[in-house]
């Protein structure tokens, strides 16, 4: 078995994160969209986007991680500035380091970008995304409509 890859999210990546978030639903994870055409726009393609991470095994993405800039009137009421967090593994990949491989990657751009904060809103009905977030630093900061807005401090 290949090691762990971390590596910036490029075009060619849009499938294969694609299939990743097709897989989350089946879990009970996650209620948005998962088509290439979202992944292109929401999490390659974003203004906002500081970056994008994938993590690689054997030519299969087994998750990614993406962090935009928080602007004005931003959809998660995260303060302009901040970065905005948000972590995908495949189920079956949960629990083995790929989230702290992907945040290690992602918290030296943060740091890079001289953001204060990083967000990351959970729903409170995800335990296992709340215990990462926590286990990485996170701390609960607010919570809102059905989920729990955690925050981790850089520098």
């Amino acid at each position: 078995m290949d090691k762990l890859t971390i590596r910036p999210v490029d075009l060619d990546d849009v499938l294969g994160i694609s299939d990743v978030l097709q897989e989350i639903p089946a879990a009970g994870k996650r209620t948005r969209p998962s088509d290439p055409e979202f992944v292109a726009t929401h999490y390659v393609g974003h203004p906002d986007q500081l970056t994008c991470v994938v993590a690689i095994r054997d030519k299969r993405i087994l998750g990614f991680q993406s962090m935009k800039r928080a602007v004005a009137d931003n959809p998660y009421g995260v303060q302009v500035g901040w970065g905005i967090i948000g972590t995908h593994i495949r189920p079956f990949a949960a629990r083995c380091g790929v989230g702290r491989a992907l945040f290690q990657a992602t918290l030296k751009v943060a740091k890079a970008q001289g953001l204060p904060a990083i967000d990351a809103t959970i729903a409170a009905s995800n335990a296992e995304g709340l215990a990462y977030y926590t286990a990485i630093g996170f701390v609960d900061y607010r919570s809102h409509e059905g989920a729990v807005c955690k925050a981790y401090t850089v520098g």
